[in-house]
């Protein structure tokens, strides 16, 4: 580390002969393990051992949460006669102990590994890293300024550094892509999130092959986000150094896979975003601790990635300070054990999907056919799509079960119903239905089963599956949308004899509520009340599936194929009728429709009996 902060800036020394969660596990940590042998001189060979002769690592490649982990500046623990390696093995300890509870995919070391450069030091380190060449765990390293000379690019040729870190070490990890042809920038993929990611470890300093070679490899791998490591690039918050300018203007602001860049060699700590050709956000972060206690103790910063929260949670913390709390700590441990300043610990927002859509998009799931949708039991099925977008729908609607439980069209104050393309991403039918309800006064158009259709009469005595998807547009307010129904049985409780609570209310309603809750109030036919299953707020300008599930003699409501916490505990058997209609996309009170849905309406399936969730139509 050569900086403004630190007295000798430029050339390194000539080298010798050229949740906070499950992390406070002191007793897991084994910072002061006894030492290790040194490695053989000067060969990766004598440095590594083969993955293949140990157990393997290997995180969850499926797995939507996932965790990179960083490894900045080492060099103060190999200085010449001052070599501790018990810092470093006790992060990469740390790493094996809880890769699997953390799903750890990968290990970024950013350079300036030893303080010289000499055949010792790298060799001391080069020891310490077989704790994970042991268990094939994937990692990349890189060349610092200090690991060679720093007037050199990466075309220096032999030193102590590549004969350790060189490519042969890594061959036979199965995360390690390649290496240029002079050895001294790698790249490495790995599967996580059932996606392919790419750490693209680079030199100190790029030469103009270096460039050539790291766009190659991207070119080789078009569809891959690439998290790129260096040594040096953001130099404090918002400022890149002169060669991180250099980095970002002749490499990373045209390649849009680069999402997060990765650096150490200044402190303290910081971060800068900027955006690429492509107008997409690329996160830059400078991490390094070596001006801290015990040069850092090989502190290691922690990348959780969670695709399902959009969302990349920073940790920073020292397992080797961490494994010395039942010695006791000294003043300056206390205050290094974890880093908790908004350099160190932060979360970055990544809507993952839509930062990747350029260069590689997610494929729209396609249509699935009528018939895989007609599971046994299926008595009704209406889906909307064939249609032209913005059609209005006018006539019939076909029950696709061949049940005959048709729909036909009701307006309201001369409103409208249309057809729109736009649909849930796993819905089976690439349609939906526009109600454009409100009120006052009471307008638009809704949906009813015919006259006779079998559905009217249908009591569930043994249970039933009702689903549906729903989306709400922008402008939908409680004081003109609230309490629409999505779709219900109509006929009044005092119709059908059950006059406890309300009687002019539905036998069966699946609304909203003016806070958006999905609401599924009935009069079963064990109960003289009415029974209800509650879910939470839904946001606007989002699809949902909803469903319904009742085995005889419970009713369970599941949002998302999650599900919600409000569902009741009493017995609930079947659905009281008096033989009227259903609708969809309408709610009645007392006889009379009350409220018109206003949003989008997709696919509509019930099924006289409960479906596991993994039968239910978004799956």
């Amino acid at each position: 580390m050569c900086t403004s902060h630190e007295q000798g800036q430029g050339e390194s020394a000539p080298q010798a002969g050229a949740g906070r969660r499950n992390f406070l596990r002191a007793t897991a940590l084994m910072g002061a393990a006894a030492a290790v042998l040194p490695a053989a001189a000067g060969t990766a060979q004598a440095a590594a051992e083969s993955p293949s002769s140990a157990a393997r690592w290997r995180p969850d490649p499926d797995s939507r949460r996932f965790t990179l982990a960083v490894m900045p500046d080492t060099q103060y623990l190999f200085d010449g006669p001052s070599i501790d390696k018990a810092p470093v093995e006790a992060s990469l300890r740390h790493l094996l102990e809880h890769g699997r509870e953390e799903n750890i995919v990968f290990l970024s070391h950013l350079g300036d590994l030893t303080q010289n450069g000499a055949k010792e030091e790298c060799a001391a380190i080069g020891e310490a890293f077989r704790l994970l060449d042991r268990k094939g765990v994937g990692y990349s390293v890189l060349a610092g300024n200090h690991d060679v000379r720093s007037s050199t690019d990466d075309q220096r040729g032999s030193t102590p550094y590549l004969d350790v870190f060189g490519p042969d070490r890594f061959k036979g990890h199965q995360t390690y892509g390649g290496a240029s042809p002079d050895g001294y920038n790698t790249y490495h993929l790995f599967r996580a999130a059932g996606l392919e990611w790419m750490v693209l470890a680079l030199d100190w300093r790029l030469s103009a092959k270096g460039f050539d070679w790291a766009e190659a490899v991207m070119a080789q791998h078009p569809k891959t986000p690439v998290v790129l490591t260096t040594h040096e690039l953001v130099d404090e918050d918002d400022s890149l150094s002169s060669y991180g300018q250099k980095l970002w203007d002749q490499l990373i602001e045209d390649h849009d896979q680069i999402f997060l860049t990765l650096n150490g060699h200044y402190w303290p700590a910081a971060r800068a975003t900027r955006r690429n050709a492509a107008g997409n956000e690329v996160h830059l972060h400078l991490t390094n601790y070596q001006n801290r206690y015990f040069g850092g103790a090989a502190m290691i910063r922690l990348y959780r990635f969670d695709l399902d929260r959009n969302t990349i949670d920073v940790e920073t913390i020292s397992p080797w300070i961490l494994g010395r709390a039942a010695k006791g700590l000294n003043e300056l441990e206390r205050q290094e054990i974890e880093l908790s300043g908004d350099a160190d610990r932060f979360s970055v927002d990544i809507d993952f999907a839509d930062r990747f859509a350029g260069f590689a998009p997610v494929p729209a799931r396609a249509a699935r056919p009528v018939s895989k949708m007609l599971v046994p039991g299926t008595v009704a099925y209406w889906r909307f799509d064939g249609q032209e977008d913005g059609a209005a729908v006018g006539g019939t609607v076909r029950d696709r079960s061949g049940r005959g439980n048709d729909l036909t069209l009701v307006t309201v104050g001369g409103g409208t119903l249309t057809y729109s393309a736009d649909h849930h991403p796993d819905q089976p039918g690439h349609g939906s239905l526009e109600f454009h309800g409100g009120k006052p006064p009471l307008k638009g158009a809704y949906l009813r089963t015919v006259e006779g259709a079998p559905l009217n009469s249908v009591t569930f005595n043994t249970g039933y599956t009702i689903e549906a998807f729903y989306r709400l547009p922008a402008d939908w307010n409680p004081s003109n949308h609230a309490w629409a129904g999505i779709l219900g049985r109509t006929g009044t409780g005092g119709a059908a004899g059950r006059t406890q609570d309300d009687p002019d209310e539905p036998l069966a309603t699946l609304s909203l509520s003016n806070d958006r809750e999905p609401q599924w109030a009935v009069r079963p036919l064990n109960q003289q009340g009415i029974a209800t299953n509650w879910g939470q707020e839904t946001p606007l300008e989002t699809w949902w599936h909803l469903a319904i599930v009742n085995d005889g003699e419970h009713t369970t409501l599941y949002v998302q194929g999650c599900p919600v916490v409000r569902n009741p505990k009493a017995a609930a058997v079947g659905l009281t009728s008096v033989g009227l209609p259903w609708i969809l996309g309408g709610y009645e009170y007392a006889g009379e429709i009350d409220q018109i849905l206003h949003g989008r309406l997709g696919d509509v399936r019930i099924v006289e009996r409960a479906l596991p969730v993994k039968s239910f139509m978004n799956h």
